[in-house]
């Protein structure tokens, strides 16, 4: 018997020997005066031996992991029958009733302690289990506070993630809203200046010392899609050569064509130069 067993099975050794004392007590002082002392003594000693072996039966089945139902039947039995002794004489007693009567439920009692012992043994378990059990327990506890914080740390990372996006994708937009807003107003005083009625003679005024004697026309770049002009691959002129298609182009057309449609009509011919060449040819031409 272990240690923790003592804990249920001395409180039910304790209360049977007290519950076997009065219930002998009781049939000697009840029978005593009715029968001879000898009788009752055996009477009293018949209702606690039949209780104690019915008792050390049923403590030898438990040992053996058994159980009968009919031993149990009978210890019970017996324990009743103390009981009502008892019950009898406190309520035939002329002095203490109420004394004995209140001590008449030891024996069911001791009963009930035992039955509890029994129960304490059924499912009592080796030191080995329990820390068996307590480290799964405890390692369960360990893995849950693990993920737990795992949860949380991931949870404020991704957290701290959308914030930043967040905060990023609103300073793009305020970017972009700020650039278009700024492209906004370039491109209308681009186009208020392309419409206005003195811009032709303020580029022509500066643009004179460039192309004496020719009247260009100026025309701003307009908003709009862009398509792209294909490289235009020919023989390389010579200075002389492209003087002569510059001043053959210019003069193609009355009034004699600006910079400007001379540059796109020679390329568009298929010939290929330079802007810096182009511009030095026209230079020469108008010059001459």
């Amino acid at each position: 018997m272990n240690t923790k067993s003592t804990k249920t099975v001395l409180p039910a050794v304790a209360m049977t020997a007290v519950s076997m004392v009065l219930t002998l007590a009781v049939v000697m002082m009840w029978l005593g005066t009715a029968v001879p002392w000898p009788v009752a003594l055996v009477v009293g000693l018949g209702i606690d031996g039949g209780w104690l072996a019915t008792l050390a039966y049923e403590r030898r089945l438990a040992a053996q992991g058994d159980h009968n139902r009919i031993v149990t039947a009978v210890g019970w039995s017996f324990g009743l029958i103390a009981s009502g002794v008892l019950v009898a004489h406190a309520l035939t007693a002329e002095q203490s009733a109420g004394a004995w009567l209140a001590v008449s439920w030891l024996p069911i009692a001791a009963k009930a302690l035992w039955l509890v012992h029994s129960l304490w043994e059924r499912t009592a378990l080796t030191t080995l289990a329990l820390d068996a059990i307590w480290g799964i327990q405890q390692e369960a506890r360990d893995e849950a506070a693990v993920a737990r914080a795992r949860l949380r740390a991931e949870a404020t990372t991704e957290e701290t993630r959308l914030a930043a996006v967040t905060a990023a994708g609103a300073r793009v937009a305020r970017v972009q809203a700020k650039t278009a807003k700024t492209l906004a107003g370039a491109w209308s005083t681009l186009e208020s200046a392309r419409q206005g009625e003195g811009t032709g003679r303020t580029l022509t005024s500066v643009t004179s010392p460039v192309t004496p004697g020719v009247t260009p026309r100026w025309e701003l770049p307009v908003w709009g899609p862009v398509e792209p002009v294909a490289a235009l691959e020919g023989p390389a002129l010579s200075d002389a050569e492209l003087d002569t298609l510059v001043d053959e182009i210019r003069h193609s057309q009355v009034p004699a064509l600006s910079y400007r449609e001379m540059a796109t009509r020679f390329r568009a011919s298929g010939h290929s130069a330079s802007e810096v060449r182009l511009r030095a040819a026209w230079k020469r031409v108008t010059a001459a």
